[in-house]
C-alpha cells in the first residue's frame, strides 16, 4: 500500500508541477503581449503624420531620393498631446542589408511645429532651434533613399511627441536620440514610403 500511495503522490505532484508551468508560461505570454513589451520604444498615443510629397504606402518620387535632387519631403501632422515639450523625427530603412539604416534624425523641434517644408537644409541647427543628427551616411540632415537594385525598400518616417526637450548636442546619431527619448514619449505617428531601383 505504501508503494501505491507514494506513486500516487508522485503522480499528483507531477501534474501540479506541469499545471504550474503552464500557468507561468501563460502569464509570460500575456506580459509579452502587452503594448510596448515587444518594442524597445513605447510609442504612446497615435498621431497622424502625412505628406504632400507622397502617400502612405506609395512610391517616393525620385526628387526626394539619392537618385534625384535628394530633397527632404514635405511633412505635416496634427496637434500633439498638451504636455508635449518637443518633437523628434527619425527616418529609417529596415530593409537595408545587415541592419536598419538611418536616413534622418531631427530632434528638439518646437512643440508648436505642425509642418516641415520640403528641402530642409543640412544644417546642424535649424531656424526654429531644432537640432539635426547624423545619418548613417555620416552626414548631418536628410539623405534620401538609395537602395541597391532589387525589391522595394520601406522608408519609415516616425514622429515622436516628447514631454521633455532632449539634453543632447547637435549631430547625435539615432541610438543616442532613441535612448534619450525612453520614458518620455507621449505620442507618435508613422508614414511609410517605398523606393526601388
Amino acid at each position: 500500500m505504501s508503494t501505491i500511495t507514494s506513486k500516487n503522490r508522485q503522480g499528483v505532484g507531477g501534474r501540479l508541477q506541469q499545471e504550474a508551468c503552464c500557468v507561468a508560461a501563460g502569464l509570460l505570454l500575456l506580459v509579452a503581449a502587452l503594448p510596448g513589451c515587444h518594442s524597445s520604444i513605447a510609442r504612446g498615443e497615435t498621431m497622424h503624420l502625412a505628406s504632400t510629397s507622397f502617400q502612405d504606402g506609395s512610391q517616393i518620387p525620385a526628387k526626394y531620393t539619392y537618385s534625384g535632387e535628394d530633397f527632404s519631403p514635405q511633412l505635416d501632422w496634427n496637434a500633439p498631446p498638451a504636455r508635449t515639450a518637443s518633437l523628434a523625427l527619425i527616418v529609417t530603412d529596415p530593409d537595408a542589408p545587415g541592419r536598419t539604416f538611418t536616413h534622418w534624425v531631427l530632434y528638439n523641434l518646437p512643440a508648436g511645429t505642425r509642418t516641415l517644408s520640403e528641402g530642409v537644409p543640412g544644417a546642424d541647427q535649424l531656424w526654429d532651434g531644432a537640432f539635426q543628427g547624423r545619418n548613417d551616411f555620416g552626414e548631418i540632415g536628410y539623405r534620401g533613399p538609395g537602395p541597391p537594385p532589387g525589391s522595394p525598400h520601406h522608408y519609415v518616417f516616425t514622429l515622436y511627441a516628447l514631454d521633455v526637450k532632449l539634453n543632447l548636442p547637435v549631430g547625435e546619431k539615432r541610438a543616442q536620440v532613441e535612448a534619450a527619448m525612453q520614458g518620455h514619449i507621449l505620442a507618435s505617428g508613422r508614414l511609410v514610403g517605398l523606393f526601388q531601383r
